[in-house]
């Protein structure tokens, strides 16, 4: 473990020659870069259980381990931290289809990416309604999805200009990732098309409809 100042070190992976940045960014926040191991390393800390650990949030890149006040990090914890995660199954959540009308006054940049896309309208909603997607993390707003599987034709630039309120519902593309707007409010992504899904909910025993690992399948109205 090496010191770099500001409460961040280096832990070299078990095993292997790589290594990965930790930061503390609280008293009981623990920033880890994980890349590309995200949702693998993700499921092995929740088959762990330590009770030091009071929550752990998947991040694009990153996990934000949470730690119960007083705790700090086990030796079980260090090592599944920075271990190898080969051999770990990702666990595939709830597969939930999610209806979308698409185009028109609920996706008004359909056509413009379509375009750009070089494609029709009708074929770029087939190739988006294609695939099924993996929640990758939810940030930005509570419940709100960045959802992995985006066809590279897809990919798009985020607006130069961000709207200042996009519907709730909106489905977005931004960058190699699509997204859902649980609520209205200002945002940057490409409005493709809108749901009438409730995807965050404070009243629900689960509040947000989908979480890390969930597949997302969406169905044309």
């Amino acid at each position: 473990m090496q010191s770099m100042g500001e409460g961040a070190y280096i832990m070299e992976k078990l095993g292997s020659g790589q290594s990965h940045i930790w930061r503390w960014v609280s008293e009981r926040g623990l920033l880890v870069t994980t890349g590309d191991e995200t949702l693998a390393r993700y499921e092995a800390l929740l088959t762990l259980n330590r009770p030091e650990v009071e929550d752990i949030i998947p991040a694009d890149g990153s996990l934000f381990v949470v730690f119960r006040r007083g705790e700090t990090v086990s030796a079980d914890l260090r090592a599944a931290l920075a271990g190898s995660v080969e051999g770990v199954p990702v666990v595939t959540g709830a597969l939930h289809e999610i209806a979308v009308e698409y185009g028109g006054a609920a996706g008004p940049d359909l056509r413009e990416l379509a375009e750009q896309a070089g494609m029709d309208a009708a074929t770029y909603i087939n190739r988006h309604t294609a695939v099924d997607y993996s929640v990758a993390f939810l940030g930005f707003q509570p419940g709100f999805p960045y959802l992995q599987g985006l066809p590279c034709a897809l990919h798009a630039r985020r607006r130069a200009s961000p709207r200042i309120r996009v519907a709730a519902g909106s489905v977005a593309i931004g960058g190699t990732y699509t997204g859902i707007y649980p609520a209205s409010g200002p945002g940057g992504w490409h409005i493709i098309g809108r749901t009438t899904a409730t995807l965050f909910d404070p009243q629900r025993e689960s509040p947000a409809l989908l979480m890390a690992g969930d597949r997302v399948r969406f169905v044309p109205i």
